[in-house]
């Protein structure tokens, strides 16, 4: 009679169930079942009773981390496992590192584990690193981990790729070029290989009858997930193993998960000043509207529309709505080409002081670009989660021309043309000036309190109210 585990699991799904090595690691696919296999495997060893340790999962986000362990309590329930949810709890007190658990009836757990690398320290038990690349310091949380099973248990590292500067890279370069020095048990999984062993067939028994995947072979459904993709590059890491070449990109793609994380407009105030960049586009262009607010010493975004094919008038239409927000301070437009009316019109407008055209030239877009970059580093910009955003800001790459001069270019797809990434730029410059004209102006005011009045009506005028 056919086991549950044979019925219910893929091929390379009970490979990586079965594999009972001290240390594993798995490149992976986006979306094959690899983290609920996993799941499945902590119900079935910590649920023994013989089980002598806990286990510990640490996922990106706390909202993976909880549908982590939701698996793990079906799996529980299906293997009729007794199974108690326990909820929240604190690990330590002083750095609030919160974690979610499932007690067993041999008072065995599994905790799910806030993604700070330090709700680690001092654990002892199996480790199970999920999504391990998208953290915010893999090599860290690495480090802290692996002494959690010197008594027992396994690790277990789960990810797709994240560039080729990532320590998760780094480890799968050092098992196939390096001979292996961790010892690591290596499985490798892309989308093909899924296919090919059931995944589409498992898929259409999940979604309805009239889900257009019920019309798919297995070249269908490639295909219709590698046009779903912003580019081929995203396709290539996020489905196929290949992790994409940080080198010339200049966005490099740990400054983009950082600044994806913690991401929470909620925290914009009514109050707020905002400030707007925009590219102009047309046909093969997208025309992207950047909006930013300024919270605290960093900026996050309110808002980021990007049109295609859309006439000018339509353009124009959502500009101007953007364009009357009270708390709105600056505006910069590429007036690069046809960008060119835009600026003039908004500048008759709403006024010079408030809307400000940008030529794109060799230097500007080289100051623009490293500005921006810069926010990145120090961590003062807070970005939506989005496929299309990323790979439109990792987009842009710096090359040198045959002069010697530095030029930033990007490959023209149908997702765009770096265009989210001069958008984005242009909010910034355009918030930079504001902070800095004001903070000069500042300055130059006389501190007597009877030069502070005469200078009023000067400051609202210039940087509160046009």
């Amino acid at each position: 009679m056919e086991t549950f585990e044979e019925k219910f699991f893929l091929p390379y799904q009970k490979r990586w169930i079965n594999d009972a090595s001290r240390l594993k690691i798995i490149e992976k696919s986006r979306q094959i079942g690899i983290s609920m296999a996993a799941a499945y495997r902590l119900v079935r060893e910590h649920s023994c009773a013989d089980c002598r340790f806990d286990g510990w999962v640490s996922s990106r986000d706390e909202i993976q981390g909880k549908l982590f362990l939701e698996d793990c309590k079906k799996f529980s329930q299906i293997l009729h496992v007794a199974a108690q949810d326990l909820g929240g709890s604190i690990i330590h007190s002083d750095k609030k590192l919160g974690s979610v658990s499932l007690q067993f009836s041999n008072n065995r757990h599994i905790h799910s584990l806030s993604s700070s690398p330090d709700a680690h320290a001092g654990k002892r038990g199996t480790r199970v690193l999920d999504e391990f690349a998208l953290h915010s310091n893999p090599k860290i949380l690495y480090a802290i981990a692996y002494p959690g099973i010197t008594w027992g248990g396994q690790l277990e590292i789960i990810s797709t790729h994240r560039g080729s500067n990532n320590f998760f890279y780094k480890l799968i370069q050092d098992i196939r070029e390096n001979g292996n020095p961790k010892n690591f048990s290596h499985h490798r999984v892309t989308l093909q290989d899924a296919l090919d062993q059931g995944l589409l067939a498992k898929l259409q028994r999940k979604v309805s009858p009239e889900d257009p995947l019920q019309a798919m072979d297995d070249g269908d459904y490639f295909d219709f997930i590698r046009r779903s993709c912003p580019d081929q590059e995203s396709f290539l890491q996020e489905y196929m193993c290949e992790p994409c070449d940080e080198e010339s990109i200049f966005l490099p793609l740990a400054l983009v998960d950082e600044a994806e994380m913690g991401y929470d407009p909620q925290k914009i105030g009514q109050m707020d000043d905002l400030f707007l960049g925009v590219d102009i586009g047309r046909v093969a262009d997208l025309t992207v509207f950047w909006l930013l607010a300024s919270v605290g010493d960093g900026w996050i975004t309110k808002e980021v529309i990007s049109l295609k094919n859309k006439t000018f008038a339509e353009q124009e239409e959502i500009f101007n709505g953007l364009l009357s927000l009270p708390q709105l301070r600056r505006v910069c437009v590429d007036q690069t080409g046809i960008g060119r009316q835009f600026a003039e019109r908004a500048m008759e407008r709403f006024g010079k002081y408030r809307v400000e055209g940008i030529t794109f030239t060799p230097g500007i877009k080289e100051q623009l670009a490293y500005d921006l970059r810069t926010v990145f580093e120090k961590g003062s910009i807070k970005i939506p989660s989005d496929d299309f955003i990323r790979a439109d800001l990792r987009a842009v790459k710096k090359e040198m021309t045959f002069a010697g001069n530095v030029r930033f270019s990007a490959e023209r797809t149908g997702n765009g043309h770096g265009d989210r990434f001069w958008a984005l730029a242009l909010a910034i410059h355009g918030a930079q000036k504001f902070k800095s004209q004001r903070e000069s102006y500042f300055v130059s005011v006389p501190r007597n309190s009877l030069a502070l009045g005469r200078n009023k009506f000067r400051y609202e005028n210039c940087f509160t109210n046009f």
